[in-house]
C-alpha cells in the first residue's frame, strides 16, 4: 500500500507486485503518467486503474498507456476483487517466452540454467535436485521480490495444488542448507506471513558470452 507517487515509485524500485490498484487522482502527480511508467519499466506487471473521472475519453487514455482494467468511483469492493482476479487470471494464461539459457552469478555462485548445474568459486558443483534447482532459478529471475508459497508453487508447478501443500517449505530448507555449505552470506529472508525473498544481488549473463569469458 502507498498513498503517493512517489511512495509508490520508490516502493517498486525494489519490488514487483504481482498486480497495481492504481488511483488516477494523486495527491502529488498524475495517476495516467504513472501508468505509462509502470507500463514502460514493468511491462509484465498488471494495472488496474481506479478513476473518478467520468469522461470516456480519460479512460480510454488509461487503457492506451498500458492499464488492463479500470473501475469507476465509487465501487463496491467485490467487484474490485473480482477484477482484479480476472486480470490475473489472463495474465496467467499468457504463453510466457521460453527465455534462452542463462548464467546467474550471485553470492560467489554461479548457476547455469542450460545443464541445470550450480558451481562454487571454487568449481565444485552443488548437488541440487531438479526441484531444488527449479526453485533456486525462481528466485534467481526475481530477486528481492517476495514470493508467497501459493506463489511459489504456481511457479514451480504445472498442477493443481493443495491449500496446505508445505512442500515449499522442505524445499526451502534443504535449498538453503546446501548453498550455506558453499557461501558464507544469507541469501533467502523469510518474510512472515508472506514468504520468502532472495536478499543477494544477482547478475544474469548470457550463457555462451560467460563461457566465452572462461
Amino acid at each position: 500500500m502507498a498513498a503517493s507517487r512517489r511512495e509508490c515509485m520508490q516502493r517498486l524500485s525494489h519490488e514487483t507486485p504481482d498486480l497495481v490498484v492504481l488511483d488516477v487522482l494523486l495527491p502529488d502527480g498524475s495517476g495516467l503518467e504513472m501508468c505509462r511508467e509502470l507500463s514502460s519499466a514493468n511491462p509484465h506487471v498488471p494495472v488496474v486503474l481506479l478513476t473518478a473521472l467520468k469522461e470516456d475519453v480519460d479512460r480510454i487514455i488509461g487503457l492506451e498507456l498500458g492499464a488492463d482494467d479500470y473501475l469507476g468511483k465509487p465501487f463496491n469492493p467485490r467487484e474490485l476483487v473480482a477484477r482484479i482476479k480476472a486480470v490475473l487470471r489472463r495474465v496467467a494464461s499468457q504463453p510466457e517466452e521460453v527465455a534462452a539459457p542463462a548464467t546467474y552469478l550471485f553470492a560467489g555462485l554461479s548457476a547455469d540454467t542450460a545443464l541445470h548445474q550450480v558451481l562454487a568459486a571454487d568449481g565444485t558443483a552443488l548437488e541440487l535436485t531438479g526441484a531444488e534447482f527449479e526453485l533456486l532459478c525462481v528466485f534467481l529471475e526475481r530477486p528481492g521480490r517476495v514470493l508467497s508459497r501459493l506463489r511459489l508453487l504456481d511457479l514451480t508447478r504445472n498442477r493443481e495444488h493443495e491449500p496446505l501443500d508445505r512442500s515449499v517449505d522442505v524445499l526451502m530448507s534443504r535449498l538453503r542448507r546446501k548453498l550455506a555449505e558453499k557461501t558464507s552470506e544469507p541469501l533467502f529472508k523469510t518474510v512472515r506471513n508472506a514468504g520468502y525473498q532472495l536478499v543477494v544481488p544477482v547478475v544474469e549473463t548470457a550463457r555462451a558470452e560467460y563461457g566465452a569469458s572462461h
